[in-house]
């Protein structure tokens, strides 16, 4: 390439160039076939090295981000069921244990049991100062109920989930008192509010002896 002349004269780009033209000419020249690959290769490698063993290290600290992984490291609670006097002149015991079943929650403490005055009073000692208080002992106490102790992760919340409203008229369907119950007043099944709630009344329905302490197979196919 000859130096461009601009008014005359040819500037010194010309002599400049040539010198780069032979320069690169040389090293080109000096290069083996292989050694030519390698360097061109080398030029369309990235900057950053995501997978060389001589990337920085850094500090990086396990996480949870799985929601059943949380749930897992969760404490296991205790919460009490009692089917109540309608669910159990209704045969209503085997679909409602069932569900607990289906859900995966174990079931530790089980009986039949004929209510007296004293023990539905303290159970329900919280509502004392409403006006269907009588009304309400004389429905418990009017024949057997079912008493359940259950175990599981979340069991108390999650029991009050399938148990469904309190007025099964606003019940979801797929709920116990949602698919069973029409009234208020006979509403099917009884679930303690909270894991405190849930302790207070297992201690209060179930004498000592009468709880098993068992060890689940169906645990690592539930809770990772």
């Amino acid at each position: 390439m000859e130096g461009l002349t601009i008014g005359g004269a040819t500037p010194c780009v010309s002599s400049s160039l040539r010198r780069i033209s032979s320069k690169t000419t040389n090293f080109a020249s000096s290069l083996t076939p292989k050694a030519v690959k390698k360097h061109s290769l080398a030029a369309l490698q990235p900057a950053f090295h995501l997978f060389s063993s001589n990337a920085p290290k850094r500090n990086l600290r396990p996480s949870i981000f799985l929601p059943h992984l949380a749930a897992s490291m969760e404490k296991v609670e205790q919460t009490y069921i009692m089917i109540k006097p309608d669910g159990v002149q209704r045969g209503l015991v085997g679909e409602i244990i069932s569900r607990f079943e289906r859900k995966g929650f174990k079931l530790t403490g089980l009986k039949l049991f004929q209510c007296p005055k004293e023990l539905a009073e303290e159970h329900y000692k919280d509502l004392q100062s409403k006006p269907f208080f009588p009304k309400l002992i004389d429905y418990i106490t009017s024949g057997p109920v079912v008493c359940m102790g259950w175990e599981g992760v979340g069991v108390a919340a999650s029991a009050r989930k399938l148990i469904g409203a309190t007025n099964p008229l606003n019940a979801e369907p797929g709920t116990i008192r949602g698919d069973l119950a029409v009234q208020t007043g006979r509403n099917v099944v009884h679930g303690s509010d909270s894991p405190d709630n849930g302790k207070r009344e297992i201690a209060l329905w179930f004498k000592e002896g009468e709880l098993c302490a068992w060890a689940a197979v169906q645990e690592p196919w539930l809770v990772e």
